[in-house]
C-alpha cells in the first residue's frame, strides 16, 4: 500500500514539474553525448499551421531519447520570420520534459522566410555565451524547411561550417537541390533529406544517428568526409597563449606519408584536403601545451569513394541570347570543368573553362530561338575525365516594345514611355491616329524611349502605337487607346490597349 503510494506521489510530482511520464516498454537513452543543438525552423508564411505542428512533432519525437543538462545535450529554437526570433536559448531547459513541453508551446509567427537573416543571427549572437551555448561542446544545426528562402544563404551557411558546426537540413517542399546540398554538410546523402511533412517520421532515426554520431563523447572526430577531405574538429584544450596543436595524418598502409601541420592554439577545427579516395587515414592530434601534459587524442577516417562528376547538367535562365548552365557534385578532386557548346543542328562548337570550385556558368552570345548541345566536362586533378551532355533551348526574342505608359504633361499633352523591345534596335516608330485632327509619325533613335504627343483635343480617343524598327526583321507594334477627358472634367486620362 505505502510503495503504491509513494509511485502516485512521484508520478504527480513529475506532472507538477512538466515532466514526460513514461511510456510503457524500454525507452531509449543516449548516453556520453554531449552537443548544443540548434533547430532552425521555418515559421513563415509559406508554411501552414498544419505543417508547422507536425515539424514540432517530429523535433519533439528526434529529441526524446536525450539526455538534457549543462554537461549534457542542450537545445534551442531560432524562427524563420522577417525577423529571426529566439523560442529559448541553450540553458533555458535542461530536463527532457520541459524541453518537449516548450517545443510543444512553440507558436508560429508568420511572416516572410528570411533564412540568411536567422542564418547570420545564429553565428553573431547564438553560439555565444549570452545564448547559452558552450565553447568546447559540439555544434549542430538542423534546418527544416519549404525550400524556399527569400534572401541569400550560401554566404552565412558557408561562415557557420567555417566554425565547425555540423548542418543538416529537411526539406519538406520542393527546395531546389544544388543550393540546398551545398549548404548541408558534406555529404549531402546524410546530411540532406527531402520528405514529405506527413512522413518525417520515416527519417528520425537516421537523422538522430547522425547526429548523434558529432555529438557522443568529447574526442577528435571527422565530419564532412568526401572523396578527397574532411574537417577534424576537437574540444577546446589550449589558447593562443598556452600552445598550440600538431596534426599528424598518414595512409593506414603506408605511415610513411606522414604529413604534420601545426594548427593555433585557439582553433577548435581544421580540414585535412588532397587526399586520396576510398583511403584510411590514422590521425594524431597532440597538444602542445606551455603549461602542463595533455594526452593527444587519435581517430582513424576513410575517404569516400571518389565522387562522378557531373551526375546532373541543368539548364536555367534561358534568354534569346544566353542561359545558365549548372552541374553536381562538385568534388575537390576536380581540377576545372570545360563547358563546349554547339547549335543543332551544326558541326561548330565553343570552348569555356571554369575553375572546380564552381558548379555553374552562363553561356552568352547565343542565338534565339536555337536549340543547342551543351556537354560539361570535369578535368580530375589524377588526369581523368568524365563528361556529360544536355540540351539547353535559347528563347525566342521579342520583337516588341514593353510597357507602353502615359504621362500628363498639361492640356493636350501627353508623354508616351515604353520599355526596349530586344535584339539589334536601329530605332522607334511612334504613330498617333488622333480622333480629331491629323495623324502624326514620329521616329526615333534606339536610345530614345519616350515622345511627347501635343494636339490631343479633349473629349477625344486617340490611338498610339510604338513599332521598333530591325535590320532583317519586321517589328511588332504594341499600341494603346488613349481616352482624353473633357477640359471641365478632372485633369487627366484614361487608356487601355488596343485589340
Amino acid at each position: 500500500m505505502f510503495a503504491r503510494t509513494a509511485l502516485q506521489l512521484a508520478l504527480w510530482l513529475q506532472v507538477a514539474l512538466g515532466q514526460s511520464l513514461p511510456k510503457r516498454g524500454l525507452q531509449p537513452f543516449i548516453p556520453d553525448s554531449e552537443g548544443d543543438l540548434l533547430f532552425l525552423l521555418d515559421s513563415s508564411g509559406s508554411v501552414s499551421y498544419y505543417e508547422f505542428s507536425r515539424i514540432k512533432e517530429f523535433v519533439r519525437g528526434l529529441l526524446r531519447p536525450f539526455t538534457f543538462g549543462p554537461s549534457d545535450v542542450q537545445t534551442s529554437i531560432i524562427h524563420i520570420s522577417t525577423v529571426p526570433t529566439i523560442e529559448f536559448p541553450f540553458d533555458r531547459y535542461l530536463s527532457s520534459g520541459a524541453v518537449q513541453q516548450a517545443i510543444r508551446d512553440t507558436q508560429q509567427l508568420m511572416g516572410d522566410t528570411n533564412t540568411g537573416k536567422a542564418l547570420s543571427f545564429a553565428k553573431e549572437k547564438f553560439f555565444t555565451d549570452e545564448a547559452g551555448a558552450r565553447a568546447d561542446v559540439p555544434k549542430v544545426l538542423v534546418w527544416v524547411t519549404d525550400g524556399f528562402s527569400t534572401d541569400d544563404i550560401s554566404q552565412p551557411m558557408q561562415l557557420l561550417k567555417d566554425m565547425g558546426v555540423t548542418v543538416f537540413i529537411i526539406s519538406t517542399g520542393r527546395g531546389n537541390y544544388l543550393e540546398l546540398s551545398a549548404a548541408a554538410s558534406q555529404p549531402p546523402e546524410k546530411h540532406l533529406h527531402f520528405v514529405d511533412v506527413d512522413d518525417m517520421p520515416i527519417i528520425t532515426k537516421e537523422l538522430r544517428d547522425a547526429i548523434i554520431d558529432v555529438i557522443r563523447a568529447k574526442r577528435l572526430r571527422a565530419v564532412e568526409i568526401t572523396s578527397s577531405s574532411f574537417r577534424l574538429t576537437w574540444p577546446r584544450l589550449l589558447s593562443s597563449d598556452t600552445g598550440y596543436y600538431v596534426l599528424q595524418y598518414a595512409p593506414a598502409d603506408d605511415p610513411r606519408r606522414k604529413l604534420v601541420k601545426q594548427v593555433s592554439g585557439d582553433h577548435t577545427t581544421d580540414v585535412l584536403s588532397d587526399l586520396s579516395p576510398e583511403t584510411t587515414y590514422e590521425v594524431v592530434l597532440v597538444p602542445e601545451s606551455n603549461e602542463h601534459y595533455i594526452p593527444l587524442q587519435t581517430t582513424r577516417v576513410t575517404t569516400l569513394e571518389e565522387e562522378i562528376s557531373p551526375t546532373r547538367v541543368l539548364i536555367s535562365e534561358s534568354k534569346p541570347h544566353s542561359f545558365r548552365v549548372s552541374w553536381a557534385p562538385t568534388p575537390d578532386s576536380v581540377r576545372s570543368y570545360q563547358v563546349l557548346y554547339g547549335p543543332l543542328p551544326g558541326n561548330s562548337a565553343k570552348l569555356l573553362e571554369v575553375d572546380g570550385a564552381h558548379n555553374s556558368t552562363v553561356v552568352e552570345n547565343l542565338a534565339p530561338n536555337t536549340t543547342y548541345l551543351v556537354t560539361v566536362a570535369a578535368i580530375y586533378k589524377s588526369g581523368k575525365e568524365k563528361a556529360l551532355s544536355a540540351k539547353a533551348c535559347t528563347q525566342e526574342e521579342s520583337s516588341k516594345v514593353r510597357h507602353l505608359r502615359f504621362e500628363d504633361m498639361g492640356p493636350n499633352t501627353l508623354k508616351a514611355s515604353w520599355d526596349s523591345a530586344d535584339g539589334p534596335v536601329l530605332g522607334y516608330r511612334v504613330r498617333c491616329r488622333r480622333q480629331t485632327g491629323p495623324s502624326s509619325l514620329l521616329s526615333v533613335s534606339p536610345q530614345i524611349h519616350s515622345v511627347l504627343l501635343t494636339d490631343l483635343a479633349s473629349g477625344t480617343a486617340n490611338k498610339v502605337c510604338v513599332k521598333p524598327v530591325y535590320r532583317n526583321q519586321p517589328g511588332k507594334g504594341l499600341c494603346r487607346m488613349v481616352h482624353m477627358q473633357h477640359a471641365t472634367a478632372a485633369q487627366g486620362y484614361k487608356h487601355r490597349r488596343s485589340a
